[in-house]
Protein backbone atom coordinates (compact mmCIF):
# COMPACT_ATOMS: atom_id res chain seq x y z
CA UNK A 1 0.00 0.00 0.00
CA UNK A 2 1.54 3.40 -1.20
CA UNK A 3 1.61 5.86 2.00
CA UNK A 4 -0.70 8.21 0.51
CA UNK A 5 -3.06 5.11 0.20
CA UNK A 6 -2.12 4.85 3.69
CA UNK A 7 -3.29 8.06 4.51
CA UNK A 8 -7.05 7.25 3.36
CA UNK A 9 -7.13 4.62 5.31
CA UNK A 10 -5.73 6.46 8.42
CA UNK A 11 -8.08 9.39 8.77
CA UNK A 12 -11.03 6.53 8.83
CA UNK A 13 -12.84 7.31 12.23
CA UNK A 14 -15.27 5.63 13.72
CA UNK A 15 -19.31 7.52 13.37
CA UNK A 16 -18.37 9.59 10.46
CA UNK A 17 -20.04 8.43 6.87
CA UNK A 18 -18.09 6.98 4.00
CA UNK A 19 -18.43 10.86 2.34
CA UNK A 20 -16.76 12.26 5.35
CA UNK A 21 -14.38 10.15 5.95
CA UNK A 22 -13.26 10.19 1.74
CA UNK A 23 -13.32 13.92 1.76
CA UNK A 24 -10.85 14.09 4.66
CA UNK A 25 -8.49 11.74 3.41
CA UNK A 26 -8.58 13.33 -0.21
CA UNK A 27 -7.86 16.87 1.78
CA UNK A 28 -5.15 15.08 3.63
CA UNK A 29 -3.44 13.68 0.93
CA UNK A 30 -3.77 16.98 -0.98
CA UNK A 31 -2.47 19.10 1.93
CA UNK A 32 1.13 17.26 1.93
CA UNK A 33 4.03 19.22 1.22
CA UNK A 34 5.66 19.16 -2.48
CA UNK A 35 9.04 17.39 -2.31
CA UNK A 36 11.22 17.13 -5.17
CA UNK A 37 11.39 13.64 -6.73
CA UNK A 38 13.69 11.48 -8.45
CA UNK A 39 12.67 9.93 -11.86
CA UNK A 40 12.60 6.66 -10.31
CA UNK A 41 9.68 8.28 -7.59
CA UNK A 42 7.93 10.35 -10.49
CA UNK A 43 4.99 7.37 -11.18
CA UNK A 44 4.15 7.28 -7.77
CA UNK A 45 3.30 11.11 -8.43
CA UNK A 46 1.09 9.68 -11.14
CA UNK A 47 -0.57 7.11 -8.78
CA UNK A 48 -1.12 9.87 -6.10
CA UNK A 49 -2.66 12.08 -8.80
CA UNK A 50 -5.60 9.25 -9.82
CA UNK A 51 -5.47 8.56 -6.02
CA UNK A 52 -7.17 12.36 -5.21
CA UNK A 53 -9.05 12.56 -8.21
CA UNK A 54 -10.57 9.19 -7.32
CA UNK A 55 -11.00 10.30 -3.51
CA UNK A 56 -12.72 13.58 -4.72
CA UNK A 57 -14.99 12.18 -6.94
CA UNK A 58 -15.94 9.29 -4.04
CA UNK A 59 -16.88 12.38 -1.83
CA UNK A 60 -19.22 14.19 -4.18
CA UNK A 61 -21.08 11.40 -5.32
CA UNK A 62 -21.48 10.36 -1.72
CA UNK A 63 -22.48 13.96 -0.64
CA UNK A 64 -25.19 14.11 -3.36
CA UNK A 65 -29.02 13.69 -1.61
CA UNK A 66 -30.89 10.68 -2.05
CA UNK A 67 -34.01 11.02 -4.04
CA UNK A 68 -36.92 10.62 -1.69
CA UNK A 69 -39.05 7.43 -1.92
CA UNK A 70 -42.00 7.29 -4.19
CA UNK A 71 -44.31 6.47 -1.24
CA UNK A 72 -43.27 10.12 0.35
CA UNK A 73 -44.05 12.39 -2.43
CA UNK A 74 -47.23 14.16 -3.02
CA UNK A 75 -49.57 12.39 -5.54
CA UNK A 76 -49.96 14.33 -8.88
CA UNK A 77 -53.71 14.75 -8.32
CA UNK A 78 -53.56 16.32 -4.49
CA UNK A 79 -56.23 18.50 -3.74
CA UNK A 80 -54.94 21.98 -2.77
CA UNK A 81 -55.18 22.86 0.47
CA UNK A 82 -57.22 26.00 1.24
CA UNK A 83 -57.40 28.05 4.60
CA UNK A 84 -59.14 30.61 6.07
CA UNK A 85 -56.41 32.96 6.92
CA UNK A 86 -55.79 36.47 5.31
CA UNK A 87 -53.39 35.74 3.52
CA UNK A 88 -55.98 34.35 0.87
CA UNK A 89 -58.20 37.00 1.54
CA UNK A 90 -60.72 35.19 4.49
CA UNK A 91 -60.85 37.10 7.78
CA UNK A 92 -61.86 34.82 10.33
CA UNK A 93 -64.61 36.52 12.39
CA UNK A 94 -64.69 33.22 14.80
CA UNK A 95 -61.54 30.93 15.57
CA UNK A 96 -63.69 28.43 17.71
CA UNK A 97 -62.28 29.25 20.19
CA UNK A 98 -62.51 33.36 21.49
CA UNK A 99 -65.41 35.52 20.69
CA UNK A 100 -62.57 38.15 20.51
CA UNK A 101 -64.50 41.09 18.57
CA UNK A 102 -67.57 40.16 19.75
CA UNK A 103 -70.25 42.17 22.10
CA UNK A 104 -73.71 43.03 22.04
CA UNK A 105 -75.67 45.33 19.87
CA UNK A 106 -75.38 48.65 21.41
CA UNK A 107 -73.36 46.89 24.69
CA UNK A 108 -70.30 46.73 25.71
CA UNK A 109 -70.15 42.98 26.24
CA UNK A 110 -71.75 39.75 25.29
CA UNK A 111 -75.19 39.30 26.59
CA UNK A 112 -75.81 36.46 28.34
CA UNK A 113 -76.62 33.18 26.93
CA UNK A 114 -73.82 33.67 24.14
CA UNK A 115 -71.00 31.48 24.86
CA UNK A 116 -68.56 29.25 22.55
CA UNK A 117 -68.97 25.64 23.20
CA UNK A 118 -67.14 22.51 21.57
CA UNK A 119 -66.18 25.04 18.89
CA UNK A 120 -69.03 26.92 17.88
CA UNK A 121 -70.53 29.90 18.91
CA UNK A 122 -73.98 28.95 20.37
CA UNK A 123 -76.41 30.91 22.02
CA UNK A 124 -77.62 28.56 25.08
CA UNK A 125 -80.71 29.46 26.54
CA UNK A 126 -80.40 27.08 29.43
CA UNK A 127 -77.25 28.95 30.45
CA UNK A 128 -78.43 32.28 30.73
CA UNK A 129 -77.50 33.84 34.02
CA UNK A 130 -79.23 36.75 35.53
CA UNK A 131 -79.53 39.91 32.52
CA UNK A 132 -80.38 42.51 35.49
CA UNK A 133 -77.32 44.23 35.03
CA UNK A 134 -76.76 43.38 31.48
CA UNK A 135 -77.50 46.79 28.96
CA UNK A 136 -77.78 46.09 25.25
CA UNK A 137 -79.28 44.13 23.32
CA UNK A 138 -79.31 40.21 22.77
CA UNK A 139 -78.39 40.37 18.95
CA UNK A 140 -74.49 40.07 18.68
CA UNK A 141 -72.43 41.90 16.56
CA UNK A 142 -68.74 41.83 15.24
CA UNK A 143 -67.59 45.04 16.29
CA UNK A 144 -63.94 45.15 15.77
CA UNK A 145 -64.95 46.51 12.28
CA UNK A 146 -67.32 47.50 9.82
CA UNK A 147 -67.71 45.89 5.93
CA UNK A 148 -69.31 47.44 2.94
CA UNK A 149 -68.46 44.82 -0.11
CA UNK A 150 -68.24 42.16 0.95
CA UNK A 151 -68.36 38.21 1.20
CA UNK A 152 -69.66 36.07 4.01
CA UNK A 153 -69.83 32.56 4.93
CA UNK A 154 -70.85 31.04 7.64
CA UNK A 155 -72.56 27.52 8.45
CA UNK A 156 -75.16 27.32 11.42
CA UNK A 157 -77.72 25.21 13.29
CA UNK A 158 -81.00 25.37 14.88
CA UNK A 159 -83.30 23.81 16.42
CA UNK A 160 -87.10 22.46 15.56
CA UNK A 161 -89.19 26.10 16.08
CA UNK A 162 -85.63 27.73 16.12
CA UNK A 163 -85.37 31.44 14.67
CA UNK A 164 -82.63 33.87 13.87
CA UNK A 165 -81.04 35.96 11.14
CA UNK A 166 -77.81 37.34 9.62
CA UNK A 167 -77.42 41.05 9.57
CA UNK A 168 -74.88 43.66 7.65
CA UNK A 169 -74.21 47.31 7.12
CA UNK A 170 -75.40 47.19 10.56
CA UNK A 171 -75.62 50.25 12.73
CA UNK A 172 -75.85 51.14 15.85
CA UNK A 173 -78.05 53.24 18.07
CA UNK A 174 -81.47 52.10 16.78
CA UNK A 175 -84.15 50.39 18.92
CA UNK A 176 -82.91 47.00 17.39
CA UNK A 177 -80.71 45.73 14.01
CA UNK A 178 -83.96 45.01 11.81
CA UNK A 179 -85.12 48.35 12.00
CA UNK A 180 -81.78 49.42 9.65
CA UNK A 181 -79.68 46.40 8.43
CA UNK A 182 -81.41 43.75 5.54
CA UNK A 183 -81.31 40.17 7.02
CA UNK A 184 -80.63 36.79 5.63
CA UNK A 185 -83.01 35.11 7.61
CA UNK A 186 -82.76 31.73 9.67
CA UNK A 187 -85.67 29.88 10.65
CA UNK A 188 -87.13 26.29 10.88
CA UNK A 189 -89.26 26.42 7.73
CA UNK A 190 -91.27 23.61 8.31
CA UNK A 191 -91.79 23.84 12.09
CA UNK A 192 -91.72 27.02 13.53
CA UNK A 193 -95.27 27.40 13.67
CA UNK A 194 -96.04 24.42 15.49
CA UNK A 195 -94.16 26.00 18.64
CA UNK A 196 -95.43 29.51 17.98
CA UNK A 197 -98.23 31.15 16.67
CA UNK A 198 -97.57 34.15 14.17
CA UNK A 199 -101.38 34.68 13.49
CA UNK A 200 -102.03 38.16 14.40
CA UNK A 201 -97.86 39.31 13.37
CA UNK A 202 -99.15 37.77 10.04
CA UNK A 203 -102.34 39.64 9.82
CA UNK A 204 -100.74 43.18 10.65
CA UNK A 205 -98.85 42.94 7.57
CA UNK A 206 -101.92 42.20 5.61
CA UNK A 207 -101.73 38.51 4.92
CA UNK A 208 -105.41 37.31 5.48
CA UNK A 209 -105.12 33.82 3.61
CA UNK A 210 -103.45 31.10 6.18
CA UNK A 211 -101.74 34.16 8.30
CA UNK A 212 -100.49 31.39 10.89
CA UNK A 213 -98.00 29.87 8.33
CA UNK A 214 -94.37 30.76 7.44
CA UNK A 215 -94.35 33.29 3.68
CA UNK A 216 -91.93 33.13 1.31
CA UNK A 217 -90.28 36.45 2.40
CA UNK A 218 -90.19 35.13 6.14
CA UNK A 219 -88.55 31.91 4.93
CA UNK A 220 -84.78 30.96 5.41
CA UNK A 221 -82.49 32.59 2.96
CA UNK A 222 -84.60 35.42 2.15
CA UNK A 223 -83.74 38.54 2.13
CA UNK A 224 -86.40 38.95 5.04
CA UNK A 225 -89.28 41.17 3.91
CA UNK A 226 -87.39 41.80 0.34
CA UNK A 227 -86.79 38.71 -1.63
CA UNK A 228 -87.91 35.59 -0.94
CA UNK A 229 -85.85 32.51 -2.38
CA UNK A 230 -86.19 30.75 -5.78
CA UNK A 231 -88.27 27.41 -4.17
CA UNK A 232 -86.74 25.61 -7.22
CA UNK A 233 -83.44 25.91 -6.11
CA UNK A 234 -83.30 25.86 -2.26
CA UNK A 235 -81.83 23.17 -0.09
CA UNK A 236 -82.70 23.53 3.48
CA UNK A 237 -81.81 21.02 5.92
CA UNK A 238 -83.73 20.02 8.73
CA UNK A 239 -83.60 21.67 12.15
CA UNK A 240 -80.59 20.29 13.99
CA UNK A 241 -78.77 19.45 10.79
CA UNK A 242 -76.34 22.21 9.73
CA UNK A 243 -76.63 24.39 7.06
CA UNK A 244 -74.00 26.98 4.95
CA UNK A 245 -74.71 30.43 4.29
CA UNK A 246 -73.17 32.70 2.02
CA UNK A 247 -73.91 36.55 1.15
CA UNK A 248 -71.71 38.21 -1.38
CA UNK A 249 -72.86 42.12 -1.32
CA UNK A 250 -71.75 44.79 -4.35
CA UNK A 251 -73.34 47.91 -5.43
CA UNK A 252 -73.97 45.90 -8.40
CA UNK A 253 -75.25 42.94 -7.24
CA UNK A 254 -76.21 41.16 -4.37
CA UNK A 255 -76.56 37.08 -3.84
CA UNK A 256 -77.52 35.17 -1.11
CA UNK A 257 -76.70 31.77 -0.80
CA UNK A 258 -77.52 28.29 1.00
CA UNK A 259 -76.29 25.20 1.05
CA UNK A 260 -73.99 25.99 -2.17
CA UNK A 261 -76.56 27.20 -4.49
CA UNK A 262 -77.98 30.51 -5.12
CA UNK A 263 -81.51 31.41 -3.73
CA UNK A 264 -81.77 34.98 -4.10
CA UNK A 265 -80.00 37.98 -6.26
CA UNK A 266 -81.25 41.49 -6.52
CA UNK A 267 -79.47 45.05 -6.81
CA UNK A 268 -79.45 46.87 -3.55
CA UNK A 269 -80.83 50.81 -3.98
CA UNK A 270 -82.34 49.93 -7.47
CA UNK A 271 -86.00 51.27 -8.58
CA UNK A 272 -87.21 47.83 -7.64
CA UNK A 273 -85.95 47.92 -4.70
CA UNK A 274 -86.62 50.88 -3.30
CA UNK A 275 -90.16 49.91 -4.40
CA UNK A 276 -90.48 46.75 -2.44
CA UNK A 277 -88.96 49.10 0.54
CA UNK A 278 -91.77 51.44 0.70
CA UNK A 279 -94.62 49.12 -0.01
CA UNK A 280 -93.99 46.79 3.09
CA UNK A 281 -92.94 46.14 6.46
CA UNK A 282 -90.51 49.17 6.19
CA UNK A 283 -92.36 52.16 6.08
CA UNK A 284 -92.05 52.89 9.83
CA UNK A 285 -88.04 52.57 9.35
CA UNK A 286 -87.00 55.40 7.34
CA UNK A 287 -83.39 54.24 7.69
CA UNK A 288 -83.46 50.78 6.92
CA UNK A 289 -81.21 49.43 4.44
CA UNK A 290 -80.03 52.95 3.48
CA UNK A 291 -76.21 52.56 4.91
CA UNK A 292 -73.70 51.09 2.56
CA UNK A 293 -71.28 49.84 5.66
CA UNK A 294 -71.58 48.94 8.85
CA UNK A 295 -71.50 45.83 11.29
CA UNK A 296 -72.26 42.24 10.83
CA UNK A 297 -74.85 40.66 13.42
CA UNK A 298 -76.19 37.61 14.57
CA UNK A 299 -79.78 37.69 15.81
CA UNK A 300 -81.22 36.35 18.95
CA UNK A 301 -84.74 34.79 19.02
CA UNK A 302 -85.05 33.42 22.36
CA UNK A 303 -83.58 29.80 21.12
CA UNK A 304 -80.67 27.93 21.34
CA UNK A 305 -78.21 28.64 17.95
CA UNK A 306 -75.05 27.11 16.75
CA UNK A 307 -72.74 29.17 14.56
CA UNK A 308 -69.48 27.90 13.10
CA UNK A 309 -66.56 29.01 10.65
CA UNK A 310 -67.50 32.35 10.31
CA UNK A 311 -65.32 34.35 7.80
CA UNK A 312 -65.46 36.82 5.33
CA UNK A 313 -63.33 38.41 2.43
CA UNK A 314 -63.61 42.20 1.06
CA UNK A 315 -64.57 42.58 -2.29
Amino acid sequence: MGADAGAAQEIREPGKTTAQNLTAAARKVAGRPYLPLSKAARPNVENMQKLLYLLLALATFACQPSAAPDSESAPADAPAQTTTTEDDGWIVLFDGSSTAGWRGYNGKTLPPGWVVSNGELTFDDGAKTSDAEYEGGKDIIYAAEEFDNFELYLEWKIPPGGNSGIFYHLKEGYGSPPEVAPEYQLIDDEGYTKYHDITDYNKSLGYTENPNEIKPLQSTAADYAMYAPDPEVKVLHPAGEWNSSRIIFTPEKVEYWLNEQKVVSFEPWSADWEAKKNSGKWGLAPDYGKFKSGYIGLQDHDSPLWFRNIKIKRL
